[in-house]
């Protein structure tokens, strides 16, 4: 009992760092990312490649820091031709170009069956000691993920983050750099992303292409949207409720009979009814986003 609910707890944070960096995207800036399992992938896989031909650990999670970076930069440039629409569109097909050659370069990524036996932090250590450390190690990365969004959210940055979500035009006009904002917000949250991808990797000690389904950005959406949009407590709320709902329904197959493939759609049913209902009838989330007073100086 003790191990599950470390478990809980690891993908609880772990999916907590993500939806605070969809949550930059999406909710502060307003940019429509559908492709966030893309930099969770990038940094899942350099962590697992560089550590099969012996590289330490936290190289590899520098290495997909640096690549996830990048590819957010490169995918927020595209804001300078694409309208909004068509950039998400963008982002899906990134997830979907990453997800593809992962399945198919067998010789690096190990194709459709994946790497498996990734090292981790805690290699020493086996059994409740070992995902108690996990935990501890996923908390205090929340912690500073935490403490960056919301320094990023209050400050001057931010509010030009939010100027942009609310009225492009208007942040252009008062010389802003609207392109530039975006690639930087997109890079920052790129890395965020990257790190959950490489530490998941190491606790379940394993990556494939098959956990980087369209699915994995859905679901932190839905996290992002019960949280409350634009809100960093609310991200982190939304990513626990929605993490303990989904995990808990795993054990649908010992309460009803059913086939796991039917558990795994009733799953996934229960997660869509939750952000169908959250969307049409509390569309501010359970934290909503604050606005702050403007005091005008006469």
């Amino acid at each position: 009992m003790v191990n599950y609910l470390l478990g809980v707890g690891i993908l609880a944070a772990v999916y907590s760092i993500n939806a605070l960096s969809l949550n930059l995207q999406v909710g502060i800036t307003g940019l429509l990312n559908f492709g966030q399992v893309a930099f969770v992938g990038i940094g899942a896989y350099s962590v697992a490649i560089l550590d099969r031909h012996g590289v330490p650990w936290f190289l590899g999670f520098l290495v997909g820091g640096l690549l996830a970076g990048i590819a957010g930069a490169l995918v927020g440039r595209l804001g300078r031709t694409l309208a909004s629409d068509y950039w998400a569109i963008a982002t899906l097909a990134l997830a979907e170009l990453v997800r593809l050659v992962a399945l198919n370069q067998d010789g690096l990524t190990g194709g459709a069956q994946g790497i498996s036996a990734v090292t981790g932090v805690w290699t020493d250590l086996s059994g409740t000691t070992r995902d108690a450390a996990t935990f501890l190690s996923i908390l205090a990365l929340l912690g500073v993920s935490y403490l960056a969004a919301s320094r990023l959210r209050k400050g001057q940055f931010g509010r030009v983050l939010v100027l942009i979500r609310e009225n492009p035009d208007l942040a252009a006009s008062l010389r802003h750099d609207v392109v530039s904002a975006k690639t930087r917000v997109m890079a920052v949250s790129a890395v965020m992303a990257s790190v959950t991808g490489g530490f998941y990797a190491m606790y379940i000690s394993f990556i494939g292409a098959g956990q980087l389904l369209p699915f994995a950005t859905f679901l932190i959406f839905t996290m992002v949207v019960v949280g409350g949009l634009a809100n960093t407590t609310g991200a982190v709320v939304g990513a626990v409720l929605v993490t303990v709902l989904y995990d808990g329904t795993r054990f649908l197959p010992d309460l009803i009979s059913m086939s796991p493939d039917q558990a795994a759609g009733v799953r996934i049913l229960v997660v869509g009814v939750v952000l169908l209902g959250f969307l049409l009838l509390r569309t501010e989330g359970l934290v909503p986003e604050k606005v702050r007073a403007a005091h005008a100086r006469r």
